[in-house]
């Protein structure tokens, strides 16, 4: 291999790109783009749940009860009726979610410490609003049990949990750092997919089979401009992240940086594959996303927990390579994991990337022979 003929590949791809700003532009600013789109529009904090209130005792016990509710930051209070057929119409038309039922001898049963109920009914159309409500709604009506008891219940079990790593429970810090991984798994094989495809297209393939470049040095030269361009979108991102989204960085930035290069490397040198198997733009364009997005948002971790999938789709996931590198990153930023807890996964993908590099180079090697 001769360092020579890298170069000149590598500074004809440049030149290339240079010319195409629009396909320039996009690759800087899609990630940012879709970092910010989905940061915002992903959560799973569920926050101002609307809530319609039927308080048929009326009394200073029921309106404190309904305070508890109404002051928290998880229910919102968007009608109050009388009655308790007026409680369809808010649950049909969608304008609830929540609906609290006070009965109208609830105070009478508070003061001679009987045991009343509250019927709380709750839309399970959405499945995972109605269970986080369930459990904010258990929460507040306990806090407000023990108040107005005086503190007299006293629980067999005192459990005391600390909440480590992501103390205040927010989803954007879990998720931004997956969301990264992701949408790098999905840059890095769309702008290099289109590489050797490119070529052909063009009908300069010829000319470069007819020059005494080898494989692998036409490989790197086509991956070092791109790396170069997906490593800054990284550190864009991840400045992103810790800055726009206040994501909190425990972990070692360079060694951060490093292992991204690692899933870098692999990633691209994928994309040059798929590019020269698709042969045309259209076709290895398709593939790339099909091949990068659908697996990484879906099997990587990012947003299913791996261990609830079933068994032969948690074995296939050890193969795709965004679920090492979410790991690794949401490792870094949360738990300031170093290199003796991430070792599995850059062993990982380091064997990818050489694996990949060296069927791509193969592959190629058949195209021109």
């Amino acid at each position: 291999m001769k360092l020579g003929r890298v170069k000149a590949i590598a500074r004809k791809e440049f030149i290339q790109i240079w010319r195409d700003p629009l396909s320039l532009a996009l690759a800087f600013i899609l990630p940012l783009m879709l970092l910010f789109i989905f940061g915002y529009a992903v959560t799973f904090d569920i926050d101002n749940i609307t809530t319609v209130i039927c308080d048929m005792d009326k009394s200073s016990l029921s309106r404190e009860l309904v305070n508890e509710f109404t002051q928290s930051r998880y229910f919102t209070e968007v009608s109050s009726v009388d009655r308790y057929e007026d409680i369809d119409h808010y649950l049909d038309s969608n304008k609830a979610k929540v609906a609290i039922i006070i009965p109208n001898d609830f105070s009478k049963q508070v003061r001679t410490k009987r045991q009343t109920e509250v019927a709380i009914i709750l839309d399970g159309a959405n499945s995972n609003t109605a269970n986080i409500a369930q459990g904010y709604i258990a929460a507040i009506a306990q806090r407000y049990s023990q108040r107005i008891g005086g503190g007299s219940v006293v629980p067999l079990i005192n459990s005391q949990s600390r909440v480590w790593y992501n103390t205040e429970l927010k989803s954007r810090n879990f998720i931004i750092p997956g969301l990264i991984a992701v949408i790098m798994a999905v840059i890095i094989a769309l702008v290099t997919s289109l590489t050797i495809a490119k070529e052909w297209d063009r009908g300069t393939m010829e000319q470069l089979i007819s020059t005494p470049i080898k494989p692998a040095e036409l490989v790197i030269g086509k991956l070092v401009p791109y790396f170069a361009i997906c490593f800054v979108d990284t550190v864009l991102t991840v400045l992103m992240g810790i800055v726009l989204f206040d994501v909190p960085m425990r972990g070692s930035v360079i060694l951060l940086f490093v292992l991204s290069s690692i899933f870098l490397f692999g990633g691209l040198n994928f994309g040059i594959l798929i590019s020269i198997v698709g042969r045309n733009q259209t076709a290895a364009t398709q593939m790339a996303m099909l091949s990068s997005f659908l697996p990484a948002y879906l099997l990587s971790g990012f947003i299913f927990s791996i261990s609830n999938m079933p068994v032969v789709l948690q074995i296939f996931t050890y193969v795709i390579p965004a679920r090492y590198f979410v790991t690794i990153l949401k490792g870094i930023f949360l738990k300031g994991f170093s290199l003796q807890f991430l070792l599995w996964e850059t062993l990982f993908l380091s064997i990818y990337g050489a694996a990949v590099f060296l069927l791509t180079v193969k592959k190629f090697q058949k195209r021109i022979g």
